[in-house]
């Protein structure tokens, strides 16, 4: 009885896993598909990857591009983007925080915050930016 019941929480911890790792996957994918739409310049295609509190502030994907380009511009446009670490919160969003070089070669940390769509996808709630610790000036 003992095996069945170890056994079985080890399933079930497998599932969470696997869970864990999809979301995390889809999150990042999220992510991945706003960098590729910055870089092609599509708004519409960035703007669709934002969260619909988001999208109600900017209005329009040409106010919300407009944005980014001015105020985060180490997202925008950069030489290096790589993952880093990401945690799920108890409120049922993820963190994924994002090393990022600018044009210019400074370091920078992004923390993203995402939550989930009513379709269940995973969308960008918001960004903080800061330059990476030791970053020049």
């Amino acid at each position: 009885m003992r095996t069945l019941v170890a056994l079985m929480t080890l399933l079930v911890a497998g599932q969470g896993a696997r869970a864990v790792d999809g979301d995390r996957e889809a999150a990042r994918a999220a992510i991945l598909r706003q960098q590729e739409a910055f870089r092609r310049d599509d708004a519409a295609a960035a703007y669709a990857e934002a969260a619909p509190a988001i999208r109600s502030i900017f209005g329009s994907p040409e106010t919300f591009i407009g944005m980014v380009r001015q105020g985060y511009a180490a997202i925008y446009r950069n030489r290096h983007f790589a993952f880093a670490t990401d945690e799920d919160r108890p409120d049922g969003s993820r963190a994924q925080g994002v090393h990022i070089q600018d044009q210019d070669g400074t370091d920078w940390e992004a923390l993203y915050t995402l939550e989930r769509d009513a379709d269940g996808a995973w969308r960008i709630a918001g960004c903080r930016l800061r330059k990476a610790p030791g970053a020049r000036a």
